[in-house]
């Protein structure tokens, strides 16, 4: 199958995506083509990235004078701690702007080389190369950087657009099932909330994409970055139209935080949790009609997903998830803001609702509901 390319355009950056096969063995051919020059790079690596691709890689770069970083990549770790690591790196190889940060890894190594890369004398060139699924359908996309705080996720950080971004999809071979999951939950979210045509090819091939079966793993990994693509060309800084990308997330990631970024439950798995709390939600608040929410909770609760709060979660613990739910970035007062659907394929509507009736809605789920 031949690579596919999307470009990205927002106020900030005109950047491309790549996505295919074997891309990461002609990174040179790839970036004189678009135009991206530099003498220096810095690789971030994930330091899970199997080494017969960095081997690649560094085969691909060897016109360039290539420097190596390796990143132990879990949400403990994306800190402030690790973002001077990589910045001392680059003043001490005497890096200018004209050089760059090369991210190989998931999300998390991206979202904080790609934070470094805009903090470096205010900004140098950055090149994206995600390796799990959930980063090529989801934080390789639109630019957000950031980092995690004890006071919550990615409550510090920028948006910093890369200047390409090349999906190689030979990396998802080396992943856990787990992980596969995890990047699937982001592409039904795309489709949940924008397009319905592209929910209903995934009903129809969820299993070929869960065994990255070839076309389907490209077409859906295409199909979800060009519903983000459309959104964040819309609404680069979130301000409006980009919040929709948050359904579920509000829920899924006080879910994260209050395990503490544990492994226990990884990223995806707690957007999967977070879209069915909001569906539930929504069709407690006769927002969603019945068939429409049967439809996505029956995909939703596919075997290999996460079924229940209740695996994870006691009545004890919602104080915690809602004193979390309450420092996310949306909110701006007392009140708890969701994103919340009224049928598949959108619209996404924003509602703020009581911290009283987000515990009590918690509270039933966790006595009366596998949900």
């Amino acid at each position: 199958m031949r690579a596919i390319k999307l470009i990205v355009k927002t106020n900030s950056e005109k950047y491309p995506i790549i996505i295919g096969r074997n891309l990461i063995s002609n990174l040179s051919q790839i970036f004189k083509k678009n135009s991206i020059n530099f003498k220096k790079c810095l690789l971030v690596l994930d330091k899970n990235i199997p080494h017969r691709y960095v081997k690649q890689i560094s085969k691909s770069l060897k016109r360039h004078e290539v420097y190596k970083l390796i990143y132990n990549a879990n949400e403990k770790n994306k800190n402030q701690k690790n973002v001077n690591k990589i910045l001392d790196l680059l003043l001490q190889m005497n890096f200018s702007r004209n050089d760059c940060i090369i991210s190989i890894g998931g999300g998390i190594t991206g979202d904080v080389a790609g934070f470094a890369a805009s903090l470096f004398k205010r900004g140098l060139k950055f090149i994206n190369i995600p390796t799990t699924l959930l980063s090529q359908v989801d934080s390789s996309v639109g630019g957000k950087t950031g980092i995690n705080t004890s006071q919550g996720k990615n409550l510090i950080g920028s948006f910093y657009q890369p200047k390409i971004v090349i999906s190689d999809t030979d990396f998802l071979k080396s992943l856990p099932f787990r992980e596969i999951v995890c990047g699937y939950a982001e592409i039904v979210k795309h489709a949940l909330i924008a397009n319905k045509k592209f929910y209903n090819f995934l009903n129809n091939n969820i299993k070929e994409i869960l065994k990255l079966k070839s076309p389907s793993i490209e077409k859906s990994i295409y199909e979800s970055c060009k519903v983000k693509k459309s959104i964040v060309e819309k609404d680069e800084k979130e301000k409006d139209l980009r919040k929709i990308l948050n359904f579920g997330h509000t829920f899924a990631h006080a879910f994260e935080a209050s395990l503490n970024f544990s492994k226990k439950l990884n990223h995806g798995e707690a957007v999967i949790l977070g879209m069915k709390s909001a569906f539930e939600f929504s069709h407690n608040k006769k927002i969603i009609t019945r068939n429409e929410f049967d439809s996505a909770i029956k995909h939703l609760n596919n075997p290999f997903f996460p079924i229940s709060i209740k695996n994870y979660f006691t009545i004890k613990k919602i104080n915690r998830i809602v004193s979390f739910m309450m420092r996310d970035k949306k909110n701006n007062s007392e009140n708890i803001k969701l994103m919340l659907i009224k049928k598949i394929g959108g619209p996404i509507i924003e509602k703020e609702y009581s911290v009283g009736s987000i515990k009590l809605f918690l509270k039933k789920r966790l006595i009366n509901q596998n949900l």
